[in-house]
This record gives structure tokens, C-alpha cells and sequence, in this order.
């Protein structure tokens, strides 16, 4: 990849926002770029160096293996997230793998030592880090409180507005979400199982709330949607 395209990928980037030109361009020598198609595994923690990663297109879901060699969805990563080794620590990381869920999946990384030495150089770009980690973590709390205090139906209609709103596009009155998700990974994503998944995503066909195919989901009621999610 070119120096200029590595440059505007960079600038975009609400992460180094405070960054110069002159500074964004010094971080195109030491930064990887890498694209990957639908279905790629994108790394392995086992086997890769350290890495910070930053999606800048597509999407990634973050898949962990537990000790029964089970394999479930920790995390969908969306275009902005960041991604990989961001505890800052060299301590080994469990078992998970991140794979490319949309075609053209474009994105960026350092090497955590490298990205170390940056912060030290730059307080407002440590700053920077640590709000939007402080924004993962508010969400991944709000998850959890969901998960804990939310029933399925609930869950699965908050899921859904969320992706609308961050992903999703309005055509007069209704928002088309590209799915890249099958029905199990929504059931892993807001813990239930695929049948209740399968039931209310019928349930509110029949009732002309939404659409649901493997390509794409059309919210056709967006209000009747949101009180279910309780918005």
C-alpha cells in the first residue's frame, strides 16, 4: 500500500486526530496495512506478535476457544474499533481469533512495542487512547448489564436498533442493515439460543416490524422496534 492512501487512512482516524501532517506521515513507515476478504482469519493470538489493530472498513467478529475447545463470539467489531492487544501488556492473551465477516475488509496495526514508544512521544494521542477505550468499556458494561437485566426479546430488539444506527441505511421510512451475521451468531452475541432467535425475528415479520434474510434486515417499524428494545 502507498504512503498517500496509508496517510488518509491514518488522518480519517478519529484516534489521531490530534496528530500533524508531518507526524501522520512519520507513522506510515512504522504501521502494517492489511485487507482480507469474508471468511479470512485475521490473526490467531497464538501465533502473532503483539498487535493493536484499527478497522478501518468491513467488519470482524472475535471469536474465543475455551478449554473444552468450545468456540463462541466475544465481540463484532465495526468500522472506527479498535482491536487486538490493548491491555498494553506482553502477557499472553487467551485463545481467540478475529475473521473478516464482510468482503473488503480494510485494516491498520502496530506492533504494541512500537505503539508503546508513540504514547510516550505523544500525551494527546495517549489521551486520545484512553477515551475511546474508556467508550469500549462503557459498552461492554452496557452488554453486560443486558445481558443481566434484559429479557431475550429485549436484547435482541436493542441488538438490532443498535446495528441499524450504526450501520444501517434509511430508505424513506425504513433502515436496511447489510447482514453479515448469521441467526447463531446473533443468538451468541446477545446469549440465547438460535430457536428463541428464529422465533421472535418471526414473530415480528409477522407483525411487519422487520424483514429478515441472509443478505440483508429491513426495519420497517422503527418505532415498534424501539419499544421492544425499550429506547
Amino acid at each position: 500500500m502507498n504512503t498517500d492512501l496509508k496517510y488518509w487512512y491514518l488522518r480519517d482516524h478519529r484516534l489521531f486526530s490530534t496528530l500533524k501532517s508531518d507526524e501522520l506521515k512519520q507513522l506510515c513507515v512504522i504501521i502494517g496495512f492489511k485487507k482480507a476478504q469474508k471468511g479470512d482469519i485475521i490473526y490467531f493470538t497464538d501465533t502473532e506478535i503483539p498487535r493493536i489493530y484499527f478497522l478501518k472498513k468491513g467488519a470482524i467478529k472475535i471469536v474465543k476457544i475455551n478449554s473444552e475447545g468450545e468456540e463462541f463470539i466475544q465481540d463484532i467489531i465495526q468500522k472506527g474499533d479498535l482491536f487486538g492487544e490493548l491491555s498494553l501488556d506482553n502477557r499472553p492473551a487467551a485463545d481467540e481469533y478475529a475473521i473478516a465477516l464482510t468482503n473488503d475488509v480494510v485494516l491498520c496495526s502496530f506492533l504494541l512495542s512500537d505503539f508503546e514508544a508513540l504514547m510516550l512521544r505523544k500525551p494527546d494521542l495517549a489521551l486520545s487512547y484512553t477515551k475511546l477505550m474508556g467508550l469500549r468499556f462503557r459498552r461492554i458494561s452496557n452488554n453486560y448489564q443486558n445481558l443481566i437485566f434484559k429479557d431475550a426479546a429485549t436484547r435482541l430488539g436493542l441488538f438490532l436498533m443498535n446495528w441499524a444506527i450504526n450501520e444501517g441505511q434509511t430508505l424513506n421510512e425504513t433502515i436496511v442493515i447489510n447482514n453479515y451475521l448469521t441467526q447463531n451468531d446473533i443468538a451468541q452475541i446477545i446469549c440465547t439460543t438460535r430457536q428463541t432467535v428464529v422465533s421472535l425475528l418471526n414473530e415480528w415479520e409477522k407483525n411487519g416490524i422487520i424483514q429478515y434474510d441472509r443478505k440483508q434486515i429491513v426495519v420497517f417499524n422503527t418505532e415498534k422496534l424501539k419499544k421492544i428494545a425499550k429506547m
